[in-house]
């Protein structure tokens, strides 16, 4: 039978790993890096659909057919009649009517009199109300319908106007070299201004070297200066966000987009330092898919990116991508790494990336995170599960007291197989179902225990700012 304790934590160094265990052959894959930049290797299959073949309609040869109206005969005139003289009684009515009429006009004068106050108090009451409601503010649907709309900028003027926002980001990253020797290489990447006062947003990637082994981040405008910047915070699990600040004032900041309402064909323009050596290029495409699950790293989460046609090169990530408007609506991110591959760029949402560029500034952490309070072993996969007869899921090496799973009844050496209406076959699909819910939510969780499948329920505990995804921890 298998036993929890068969495994050890990635951090623990015992125990042989997958790679020794079955002849040296990786089952987990890997994500090529280079230099510096996080590459996006997964490959997945794509259904292909044809269009559908049209078929014209037959013409029709019947003439047309209109719609005539019969012709009136032509009525022959009639010969006049001879009148016959008769007792005027049409003059003696239309005296009696001469006589009631001017009756009624003495009694509409009375009248008139009496009611033409009214009126002009009603007048004079009419033009107020009509001053009052010019005066009242529209409501907020009305006034933005009334507004003046938005128009979409050229290319040109998007390309002026991200010059200003855009900055590049250049650090040190370090590396054993083929003698053994410890060695450094330059990396830059990209990245926006968010505030006035020197807020910039990027990849965590970009500048993780930095953040890992305390190394200097050097940020660069278009004029020309350069400022050394604080890296204020990063948040590496399932996002790929940081946030540098420079001691800078009167920048201009990028104005944000609303990617929620993203669709698939609408323009995309991409701004920053490929190759590190290309200061300032602007690619164009388009949006080519939403909801894309992208893993940058062999060790991270997948990540929810949209995908872009516009050409993506080393040293992009973490520069803007902008809309028709001029606004900012993602982060980019990760390219397709393969040769003769094309077209294939992705970046991060900006709703996702500036919520938690908020949180970063303002907590120094992203608050409101669910966590379950348990650890993954990761080496459990589809072929541990055949040879024990056990279902694929995620494997839960051991849990923390007191903790979201500790009182859902979550034991070490069960398997979770569904987190909410999430199914999860994987550490990584634990990690993204989990990421739909925020802390203090309640879900079902669907595990299977000792040949037993349950159900439990769990309300999510809140993820610490020193908690992370390391060593499998969810």
């Amino acid at each position: 039978m298998f036993e929890p304790e068969d495994f050890q934590p990635k951090d623990s160094g015992e125990g042989p790993s997958l790679r020794e265990s079955f002849g040296g052959y990786n089952f987990t894959g890997e994500t090529d890096r280079v230099n510096g930049e996080y590459h996006y290797k997964n490959g997945y299959t794509q259904k292909i659909y044809s269009d559908a073949h049209y078929v014209p309609m037959d013409e029709n040869t019947a003439p047309p057919r209109y719609y005539t109206p019969p012709e009136k005969p032509v009525r022959e005139p009639k010969p006049p009649r001879k009148r016959k003289a008769r007792f005027p009684w049409g003059r003696v009515l239309a005296a009696c009517l001469l006589c009631a009429l001017l009756g009624g006009a003495v009694g509409a004068g009375a009248m008139g009199a009496r009611f033409s106050g009214r009126l002009g108090e009603m007048e004079t009451e009419l033009t107020e109300l009509r001053q009052q409601a010019e005066k009242a503010p529209l409501p907020a649907s009305q006034a933005a319908a009334s507004g003046p709309v938005s128009a979409s900028l050229s290319a040109g003027q998007i390309y002026s106007q991200a010059c200003r926002q855009t900055v590049g980001v250049r650090t040190e990253v370090t590396y054993t070299n083929i003698f053994g020797l410890t060695s450094s290489s330059p990396v830059s990447g990209s990245g926006f201004i968010l505030s006035e006062n020197g807020y910039i947003l990027t990849n965590y990637h970009v500048i993780e070297s930095a953040y890992q082994n305390r190394q200097n981040v050097t940020v660069m405008l278009h004029d020309g200066s350069q400022y050394s910047a604080e890296i204020v915070g990063v948040e590496d699990d399932g996002s790929d966000v940081a946030v540098l600040k420079i001691d800078a004032a009167g920048l201009s900041p990028v104005t944000l987009g609303d990617s929620d309402s993203l669709s698939v064909g609408d323009d995309a323009y991409v701004v920053g330092n490929p190759l590190g050596e290309l200061e300032f290029s602007m690619t164009t495409g388009h949006v080519s898919a939403l909801d894309r699950l992208i893993t940058t790293d062999a060790n991270s989460e997948a990540i929810n990116m949209f995908q872009i046609d516009a050409a993506v090169n080393h040293g992009n990530s973490g520069g803007p991508v902008y809309n028709s408007l001029g606004q900012v609506i993602g982060v980019v991110t990760a390219k397709y790494s393969d040769t003769g591959v094309e077209g294939l760029g992705f970046a991060i949402p900006i709703n996702e990336a500036y919520a938690i560029a908020s949180d970063l500034i303002t907590q120094g952490y992203v608050s409101g995170k669910a966590s379950l309070g348990l650890r993954i072993d990761e080496r459990y996969n589809s072929m541990y599960s055949q040879y024990y007869g056990m279902p694929i899921g995620a494997y839960v090496y051991s849990v923390e007291r007191g903790s979201a799973a500790e009182n859902a009844g979550i034991q070490a050496g069960d398997i979770i197989t569904r987190l909410g209406d999430e199914d999860v076959s994987s550490y990584n699909e634990l990690r993204a179902a989990l990421r739909q819910f925020s802390a203090g939510d309640s879900a079902s969780v669907g595990l299977y225990r000792a040949g037993e499948s349950l159900e439990l329920s769990v309300v999510f505990d809140e993820e610490g700012p020193d908690e992370s995804s390391a060593n499998g921890r969810s």
